[in-house]
C-alpha cells in the first residue's frame, strides 16, 4: 500500500525546567518519526512521510489518487484546534485516515469541552474551573489543585509544580500556563488514588492490558502524578520501572472498562486511543482525559511508550500493531 505518514517534529527535547519545550511536547524526535517509516517498510509499504505543517497541503493534493491511506499521527499546528486539521484535510481530498475524525479530534484537545460533554452522558469527571488570568481567581476552591493547560497532551505544562496547596501558588501557575501557551489554564482538584492508562484498539474498540503508573516507585520530590519530569526524565532515561501492566485491578476492573467504551461512545472515537483514568482517596475513577492519537514511541526508541508497552504485553509486535491500525481504518471506508 501507498501510506502517507503525517506527523510533527518537536527541536526540543522536553524538559520541565524550559518552557519553549513544553510547547513541543506533543510532538516527537526525528529518531521516533525514522523508526515509525522503518516499521512501515518492514511491512511491505510503499511509505510517504510527510510533516504536517503549511506544505503538506501541497504535498498530500499532488499525491491524492496515489495514496492509500494516511497514516495520521499529526497533531497540527497554527490553531487551537491544531488536531483537527488534517483531519479535515483528508476529507476534503477524500483521502482514507487513521484515527478520529474533525469533530472528536478537536473536542478531545479541548480537555473542558470532552470533560463537558463526558459528563452530560455520565461520566465520572472532576469539576473544573477555566482561567484565564491568574488574578480571576474568584472562585471557592478547596486544595490541594493542579493546574494543566487546556489543549495540551504529553504532560506539556505539568510539572511538580502544578499541584498547588494555597492562592498564591495558583495564581503562579495560571500564570504560567497562560504565557507558556497563550491559552486557559485547566484547574481542578487533585485526586491522588491510583492511575490508570486504557489503551483502545478497533472498531468496536478492544481494551489492550491496561497499565497502572505505580506513584510509590517514583523518586523523592517527585509528585505523584504523570509530570513531564516522571514521563520525560524518569521514565525515559532510568533503569527503574513504575509501569505495571497488565495492572492488578480485581473488583475495580469492569468499572474502569465499561467507563472507557462510555467515553469511546460518547466522544465518537475511531480506530485507537488512550484514556487516563484516576481514582479519588476513596477508590472512584474520574477521567482525567483522553489521547488522540495516542504516543506511538516504537520499542527500539522507547521502552515506556504506553500504547506500544500495553500492545507488546499483548504479544502484539510493533511492526503488527502498526498494520493492526492501519487494517481496523481500513474496514470503516469498506
Amino acid at each position: 500500500m501507498k501510506v502517507a505518514l503525517l506527523y510533527n517534529v518537536r527541536h526540543i527535547y522536553p524538559d520541565p525546567n524550559d518552557p519553549r519545550s513544553h510547547k513541543e511536547a506533543d510532538f516527537d524526535d526525528r529518531e521516533t518519526i525514522d523508526a515509525i517509516v522503518e516499521n512501515l517498510k518492514v511491512l511491505g509499504h510503499d511509505v510517504l512521510p510527510i510533516e504536517a505543517n503549511e506544505e503538506a497541503y501541497q504535498i498530500l493534493y499532488e499525491n491524492k489518487n496515489s495514496i492509500d491511506i494516511a497514516f495520521n499521527y499529526s497533531l497540527g499546528i497554527n490553531s487551537k484546534d491544531r488536531t483537527a486539521i488534517f483531519p479535515a484535510i483528508f476529507d476534503l481530498l477524500k483521502i482514507p485516515y487513521t484515527g478520529s475524525g474533525v469533530l472528536t479530534n478537536a473536542l478531545i484537545l479541548n480537555k473542558a469541552k470532552a470533560k463537558d460533554v463526558m459528563k452530560s452522558h455520565g461520566i465520572p469527571v472532576l469539576p473544573h474551573h477555566l482561567f484565564k488570568n491568574g488574578d480571576d481567581v474568584k472562585a471557592e476552591l478547596k486544595f490541594p489543585l493542579i493546574v494543566k493547560p487546556i489543549a495540551q497532551g504529553s504532560s506539556a505544562g505539568i510539572t511538580n509544580d502544578s499541584v498547588v496547596e494555597n492562592e498564591s501558588e495558583l495564581r503562579r501557575q495560571i500564570n504560567f500556563i497562560n504565557s507558556t501557551f497563550g491559552d486557559y489554564a485547566l484547574v481542578e482538584t487533585f485526586i491522588q488514588g491510583r492511575e490508570f492508562s486504557v489503551p483502545m484498539l478497533g472498531n468496536p474498540p478492544e481494551i489492550l492490558p491496561i497499565i497502572e503508573s505505580d506513584h510509590s516507585k517514583l523518586p523523592k520530590g517527585y509528585r505523584k502524578l504523570d509530570s513531564m519530569e516522571v514521563k520525560w526524565v524518569f521514565e525515559e532515561q532510568s533503569e527503574e520501572n513504575n509501569l505495571i501492566c497488565p495492572a492488578k485491578l480485581d473488583s475495580i476492573e469492569n468499572k474502569i472498562k465499561n467507563i472507557a467504551i462510555k467515553v469511546w461512545d460518547a466522544l465518537g472515537i475511531k480506530d485507537l486511543c488512550r484514556i487516563d483514568i484516576r481514582c479519588d482517596q476513596n477508590g472512584k475513577p474520574f477521567v482525567l482525559e483522553v489521547n488522540s492519537p495516542p504516543g506511538l514511541i516504537p520499542p527500539e526508541v522507547s521502552k515506556t511508550s504506553y500504547f506500544p508497552f500495553s500492545a507488546k504485553v499483548a504479544g502484539i509486535a510493533y511492526p503488527q500493531l502498526l498494520q493492526k491500525i492501519i487494517d481496523t481504518a481500513q474496514k470503516r471506508y469498506q
